[in-house]
């Protein structure tokens, strides 16, 4: 899935207490794709390292450097992130709900990456067992996607506060 898609979807799912709230959601929701891809693409925008051609769609993943996959293996683990869940809970002695998306970040790539291009490793480091999904550019995903990412924002964060106004 992409990363606005993410970021939303977790701040739909996570943030809706407050705008701190939202924004926290939406980071821990962008962070798995941010952490990982994000330095190597940071990279190659600010010339630093030249990346792969995207211009026909992913290409090889060897093209990829190996600091990538490794990151992505983190950032893209259940285990990892059950685990980070858990250390936030007992250091803050109170769960830290928005850190829910970075779970649903992964929830959702599950189905939606394929195994051609960085299948998602959801249960790192005990097994490389991934799911051959559909890919989230085919229109199948992205577009229901958009659609349901459209309804429900506008439901939580028009139409709802708009009734909350008028109470």
């Amino acid at each position: 899935m992409d990363i606005i898609s993410h970021g939303v979807w977790g701040s739909i799912g996570f943030g809706r207490k407050s705008r701190k709230s939202f924004w926290i959601a939406f980071f821990f929701g962008v962070a798995p794709d941010l952490f990982s891809f994000g330095i190597f693409t940071a990279s190659t925008w600010l010339g630093l390292v030249s990346g792969p051609d995207w211009s026909a769609g992913p290409p090889d993943s060897n093209l990829i450097p190996q600091y990538v996959h490794a990151l992505y293996d983190i950032t893209h683990s259940l285990i990892v992130f059950l685990a980070a869940f858990i250390l936030v809970w007992i250091v803050r002695k109170k769960p830290l709900y928005e850190l829910g998306a970075w779970g649903l970040h992964i929830l959702l790539d599950i189905p939606t990456h394929s195994a051609r291009f960085f299948p998602t490793p959801f249960l790192w480091p005990i097994s490389d067992f991934h799911i051959d999904g559909i890919s989230w550019g085919n229109p199948l995903i992205f577009i229901p996607n958009v659609t349901l990412l459209a309804g429900f924002s506008f439901y939580f964060f028009f139409l709802k506060r708009r009734r909350k106004g008028r109470k």
